[in-house]
């Protein structure tokens, strides 16, 4: 009963103390504060995409975060995620929307529902603006856009008039990069985007599938056109001299070989080919590298030493993503995800 007593004595004093000096600040959880966001595309055409977190430091793995914190779905197909301050922004692609969370607790803010067909790939410039690609109507090789966010009002204030098939976008010094992978056909050009205006168009090799900065020159990986198309063409590795805006180096590999999901390690790149990893160093590039790593991975993500490659399986039952230290090329950790898991983000 003492003990009792003295508790309920102790909250009383500190609950009048916290009264009298200062109103207590609204506590807001903060479970996703640091980790690894990876988001999954969901059964194509029916039912709902997802996100699933890994934290920071791996102990834990959750599922579906979006519905769990605010009850409902987020559509069919999460394509993306992109980040500015607080918020993430989430493409959900075939729903035609971008859904608003909070990074760190992901709670619903807002969405996006107006002015936008067929989203793919977001990426802010600035606290109030931000850019989404769309491909509006993908039978339709003229009505491609990408659409200005004022991300202030959550609204499209602007469209710009692209070539076919927008899809990753990267930034660098105040300009916005578009890489045309030519939507269900195939393209060759780099946007260049200024404001709301295409300043340039840059002609790369076919099918341009990933992007990365490296000092003042930016890296596209290529495809190259599949054999399905009946016009088969090599994959290639792009340099572009940022400064001047022009192709500086042109990379070829073998006409059947179709590599894809660029990254980068330090003066390291990494990308996937014919189910191997392979590493090429920058200052020092032959095709294809070295090979390091092997498995046919969905998506590829490197950083601080580590990759991190998803797994889509059947693309229709549960995923997974992998982990390793790119020291050694081992396998580190691996985790459950949801289905068709097709990009990885880092909450810091």
């Amino acid at each position: 009963m003492k003990k009792i007593l003295l508790t309920c004595l102790s909250l009383a004093f500190f609950t009048a103390c916290s009264d009298d000096d200062s109103p207590q600040q609204e506590f807001v959880p903060s479970d996703y504060q640091t980790g690894i966001f990876i988001t999954n595309e969901g059964p194509f055409n029916n039912g709902s995409g997802t996100i699933t977190f890994v934290s920071e430091d791996y102990s834990t793995v959750e599922q579906n975060i979006y519905q769990k914190v605010n009850g409902n779905s987020l559509g069919n197909i999460v394509q993306s995620m992109g980040f500015q301050d607080e918020n993430a922004y989430i493409v959900v692609n075939n729903s035609s929307k971008i859904m608003v969370a909070n990074r760190y607790t992901f709670q619903s803010v807002d969405s996006i529902t107006s002015g936008l067909v067929n989203p793919r790939y977001f990426i802010s410039s600035s606290a109030s603006k931000g850019y989404v690609t769309d491909w509006g109507d993908p039978n339709n090789s003229s009505d491609d856009y990408v659409a200005v966010l004022d991300l202030r009002t959550n609204t499209v204030s602007a469209t710009i008039p692209v070539a076919l098939g927008p899809e990753k976008l990267v930034s660098y010094d105040n300009k916005i990069y578009v890489a045309h992978q030519g939507a269900y056909g195939q393209n060759n050009l780099i946007s260049v985007i200024s404001g709301t205006n295409v300043s340039a168009t840059i002609t790369v090799g076919d099918v341009p599938n990933s992007m990365v900065v490296s000092g003042d020159s930016l890296y596209v990986l290529c495809g190259g056109k599949p054999s399905y198309t009946g016009t088969e063409t090599p994959g290639s590795l792009v340099k572009i001299d940022l400064a001047t805006g022009q192709v500086s180096e042109t990379y070829t590999f073998g006409t059947t070989e179709h590599p894809g999901s660029l990254t980068i390690d330090g003066a390291n790149l990494l990308y996937s080919l014919n189910g191997k990893v392979y590493k090429i160093d920058t200052t020092a590039i032959t095709l294809p590298g070295t090979g390091i790593i092997d498995g046919f991975f969905y998506a590829l993500q490197a950083k601080d030493g580590k990759l991190y490659a998803t797994d889509a399986g059947d693309f229709a039952s549960q995923g997974s993503m992998f982990v390793y230290d790119l020291t050694t090329n081992q396998q580190i950790q691996d985790f459950p995800t949801g289905i068709t898991p097709g990009g990885i983000y880092f909450n810091e």
